[in-house]
């Protein structure tokens, strides 16, 4: 009840007319910035954070809020139309929004993404409010191994349900996982990969090589395809959704925060493991298999459902113990800190017209970037009617861009190029993407947390299973590797039977 009563009076602050406008702002900015390749949400922040210099902390932290969620809406918004994920977590969206837009649907995948988003950010935002103490609790006692453990079933999960084989799977994450070993080791110092090149020192950022491998792959692929086969006009589609999109995605909708906003809420957590396991959730789910990888609607809906709510779930771990899981949050802390507020157990009590300011702003936020993003899901669509010659060419200009404002070296751009020819390669073999983001992604939190489990466990091995919670994933993991053969068993038992 206290918790009510305080978010109520978070609504007095947010539905202030200045406050409003700072949250439109922020909407509106993190949805055009969210547009451009490279340019994520933890670099929009950061970008606007002098801006803030002169506005009051509530203000400045509603805004912050709209940049994030309008953002991630932005990032997911060039996935689905051009196949070039804004930021890390909307490279899911791709994978089935892309093809919708191909086949005239790119309407249709944007309004599932927005309401997901609303849904997602709503569920989640609840959840922020109801549950924040129980689950900062819970994040503290997961340990090492536990992290280890969700990352190698998103490896697992990944690589079992997309491409065409496992093996193709498997080698794609082996490509990400070698890519995310570039740079100094986190606990030697040990240059590794680096070819003695002082600016790889510090890896690959994992934007150059989404970027790489999606955007300028997919461009060096289509302009290696122009010539035989003349491209046709993409068409927009009717701009709304059916009956049966509605009937499809609902379920995808209300299952996504359940799975995004655990992982927002835990350390070393964020939005790309919960849309990889949700883009899996609704495959395995899914009365519709033969429609995967040529466009699935729920696999638009799911992962973006799940992403919102992670973003929620973000701010719990941040508010309640300081602890920042995403580029984003750790920006936010930064920010917190440049008003001379540190987060943590007594915020709530030292500031709550600002936490509780915050989080009403969140609720805002959601309906503001739905009434904005829904009207425009058509016009957005329209840009797959720029003739494919300028479209590619203007997705390289501004891939090179985001890829050039990572860290300003040029360096990134001979990367980008290289990580490129890399994504036209497993093209024309038929390697799936989504697992070398993934290993990029996770590999180096990955190999962090299980020489962390070792030296916990004496560099026993079961150190790696000395918890329930532990046994409990590599259970799941078996399962997976299990059944399809387990099934192929059975089916063989009854032909012969």
């Amino acid at each position: 009840m206290n918790a009510l009563n305080s978010l109520l009076d978070g609504f007095g602050t947010a539905l202030t007319p200045i406050n409003l406008l700072w949250a439109a702002i922020g909407v509106l900015l993190g949805t055009a910035i969210g547009v451009l390749p490279g340019i994520g949400p933890a670099m929009a922040v950061a970008l606007l954070l002098p801006v803030t210099y002169g506005l009051d902390p509530i203000g400045a932290f509603i805004m912050f809020a709209g940049i994030y969620y309008g953002a991630m809406f932005g990032g997911s918004t060039t996935s689905i139309l051009l196949n070039t994920p804004g930021e890390s977590a909307a490279v899911v969206a791709a994978m089935e929004g892309n093809p919708m837009a191909k086949s005239g649907r790119g309407a249709q995948a944007l309004a599932a993404a927005a309401i997901g988003h609303f849904a997602g950010g709503m569920v989640g935002t609840v959840l922020l409010v109801a549950l924040a103490p129980t689950v900062a609790e819970l994040a503290v006692d997961i340990g090492a191994q536990d992290y280890f453990a969700i990352m190698v079933l998103a490896f697992i999960a990944v690589t079992s349900v997309l491409g065409s084989s496992r093996v193709r799977g498997l080698a794609s994450l082996l490509i990400g996982l070698t890519l995310g070993l570039v740079g100094l080791d986190q606990m030697t110092g040990q240059q590794r990969l680096t070819f003695g090149s002082l600016q790889l020192a510090d890896g690959i950022d994992v934007v150059i090589v989404a970027v790489g491998l999606f955007a300028i792959g997919e461009a060096l692929w289509v302009a290696a395809h122009l010539r035989r086969r003349p491209p046709e006009p993409i068409p927009v589609g009717r701009p709304w959704l059916g009956r049966d999109d509605v009937r499809r995605t609902w379920k995808s909708w209300a299952r996504g925060p359940f799975i995004g906003f655990p992982f927002g809420a835990v350390p070393a957590g964020g939005a790309e493991i919960p849309t990889f396991l949700s883009y899996v959730t609704e495959k395995r789910l899914s009365k519709h298999k033969d429609e995967w990888g040529k466009g699935a609607i729920e696999g638009v809906a799911g992962p973006e459902s799940a992403a919102s709510a992670s973003a929620a779930g973000t701010l719990v771990s941040m508010l309640t113990l300081g602890l920042p899981t995403t580029a984003v949050a750790a920006v936010m802390l930064a920010a917190f800190q440049q008003y001379g507020i540190q987060p943590g157990p007594l915020l709530f009590e030292r500031e709550p017209d600002l936490v509780w300011g915050l989080i009403a702003s969140l609720f805002v936020g959601m309906v503001l970037l739905l009434a904005l993003n829904l009207p425009l899901a058509p016009l957005w669509a329209k840009l797959l009617r720029i003739p494919r010659p300028y479209l590619y060419a203007g997705i390289l200009f501004f891939a090179a861009v985001g890829a050039y404002a990572v860290g300003g070296e040029v360096i990134d751009l001979v990367t980008l190029l290289i990580i490129g020819l890399i994504g036209f390669g497993m093209r024309r073999y038929g390697l799936p993407i989504l697992p070398a983001v993934i290993g990029v992604i996770l590999g180096p939190n990955a190999e962090q947390q299980l020489r962390r489990a070792l030296q916990i466990s004496d560099g026993s091995l079961t150190g790696l299973v000395n918890t329930p919670f532990a046994v409990t994933v590599y259970a799941v993991i078996v399962v997976l590797l299990a059944w399809p053969l387990l099934k192929k068993a059975v089916t063989r038992g009854r032909a012969e039977a």
